[in-house]
């Protein structure tokens, strides 16, 4: 039968709102007089803020709920994700951010411009948004998703559109006023918050299995394998150091929402520690979620777990929050799984603003005359409201969408940031390792890596390929398309 909400789960649930407005309150209280300052921070951001920034940001409601699913179905070879992502750091450690810090950027996406015009900037800037407008749309709907099931015990389009305003709210309690360095802070408040329930559900799952050989058991079912060398498997080795490599470095530093946090920091140096440090920390948080679903895998080892909704499919670790889960802890996930939602939600209101602002609209309107701060300040912050809801649109339309698709949450979540990436990639390589591109081609490069992503989806031509796979041949597709073109005079 399936639980309600406690009066313990709801004062947990209580004391972590009481927690958001009382920290949004103090965090919005920082003085800004420029766009800047809202987009970077007045100040330098601390490298350990920063780095729980990133991280924050990088584990969304797709990780909490989604990974657990992978090791209960599967293995541990998920992580692997994350070890690429190491190797992404590095590269854009030495690579690209030495650049963004030369250039004193406000958004990535100045790089292009310096090198190919200010029409690259704005055609990057656009993709950026519509990219960010699909796969942010796509968390947010997650994060409803679960809200919806624990609070209304039901996943009701209505339920799930008052979830999504809910959890944009919160977002917006900490963007709209506060800029970037409230969002920094804010999100060392969530990442605090889905560890702590985390290592919770970790430590009851454990006592719940203590008539049972853990590691045992799971060796004998082939639950312990870290490492594929298949070609077969969504997360092989092949496809870490390809597609999934690409794809951790667009995310991590051609994405304004993952950049714009590490381009307030004090240097380039400082900029480097806090992402390597991040993506060096999410090695054991994304381990925590994995043992989750390794967990759940024995306690539903002899009857299974019906992993059925109203007949929609769930998640293993929500069925066990609705069915199995004790008062309180109850609570404590809901809140984790908010807490992740908001991390990735709130960061990237500033970051699309950031890039509308800064590459679109400051542009356009000092062609036509001189203006002052105060007015892109306001602008700025219009712009956060005007994305806030865009994206609860997205995350409506993503309702339908996700059940077209029959994709899992994680590969959903995943897989609809390639759209944007392949394009991005193949100009940025383009700019740094050739000589070659220029205006027009910059325009073709960016549509081609987005088309070929397009076309190579089970639902345009009935094609079925990996997501690594996608981003691969279509990185490849808008690099080819750049060097087709002869650099401006």
């Amino acid at each position: 039968m399936q639980s309600a909400f406690s009066t313990l789960d709801w004062l947990v649930f209580g004391a972590y709102f009481l927690v958001l407005g009382v920290s949004s309150f103090f965090l919005s209280r920082t003085k800004i007089t420029s766009s800047r300052d809202y987009f970077l921070s007045p100040t330098a951001l601390p490298i350990s803020a920063v780095a729980l920034s990133v991280l924050a940001t990088s584990q969304s409601a797709a990780t909490f709920l989604g990974v657990p699913e992978y090791s209960y179905k599967g293995d541990f070879t998920f992580i692997g994700f994350y070890f690429s992502t190491i190797l992404a750091s590095i590269f854009i450690a030495y690579v690209l951010l030495p650049r963004y810090y030369e250039m004193r950027a406000v958004t990535v996406y100045e790089l292009l411009e310096k090198r190919y015009g200010a029409s690259a900037k704005k055609q990057a800037g656009v993709m950026f948004l519509v990219g960010r407008v699909l796969a942010s749309g796509a968390r947010l709907y997650i994060g409803a998703l679960a809200v919806s099931m624990i609070l209304f015990s039901d996943i009701a389009f209505a339920h799930v559109a008052f979830s999504i305003v809910l959890l944009m709210a919160g977002a917006l309690a900490y963007t709209f006023v506060g800029g970037v360095r409230s969002i920094v802070l804010s999100d060392v408040i969530q990442a605090f918050t889905y560890i702590l329930a985390a290592v919770a559900v970790v430590a009851y799952l454990t006592l719940s299995l203590q008539d049972v050989a853990i590691f045992q058991t799971l060796n004998e079912h082939n639950k312990l394998n870290f490492i594929d060398t298949s070609w077969s498997g969504d997360f092989n080795i092949f496809a870490l150091l390809s597609g999934w490599l690409l794809l951790n470095i667009a995310a991590f530093g051609l994405d304004q929402d993952m950049t714009q946090r590490v381009l307030g920091c004090k240097d380039k140096n400082a900029a480097a520690k806090s992402l390597l440090v991040s993506a060096l920390l999410t090695i054991p948080v994304v381990l925590l979620f994995l043992t989750i679903g390794a967990l759940l895998y024995l306690f539903y080892l002899q009857g299974g777990a019906q992993q059925s909704f109203e007949g929609e499919k769930i998640t293993v670790f929500m069925v066990y929050i609705l069915h199995e889960m004790p008062d309180g802890l109850r609570g404590l996930v809901t809140v984790g799984a908010i807490a992740a939602a908001l991390s990735s939600a709130n960061s990237v209101l500033g970051a699309m603003a950031s890039v509308a602002v800064e590459d679109l609209y400051r542009p356009w309107k000092l062609k036509r005359g001189t203006m002052d701060e105060e007015h892109f300040l306001k602008t700025s912050r219009v712009a956060v409201l005007f994305f806030a809801i865009l994206l609860s649109v997205m995350a409506m339309v993503s309702y339908f969408w996700q059940r077209y698709s029959d994709l899992s949450l994680i590969n959903f979540a995943l897989g609809v940031m390639s759209f944007a990436y392949t394009g991005l990639l193949g100009v940025y390589f383009a700019a740094i390792f050739t000589s070659r591109g220029n205006r027009t081609t910059v325009l073709m490069a960016l549509i081609g890596g987005f088309v070929t992503v397009l076309a190579l989806q089970p639902y345009t031509f009935g094609i079925t390929i990996g997501f690594a796979w996608q981003m691969l041949i279509g990185t490849a597709v808008s690099f080819f398309i750049m060097l087709l073109g002869a650099k401006d005079e």
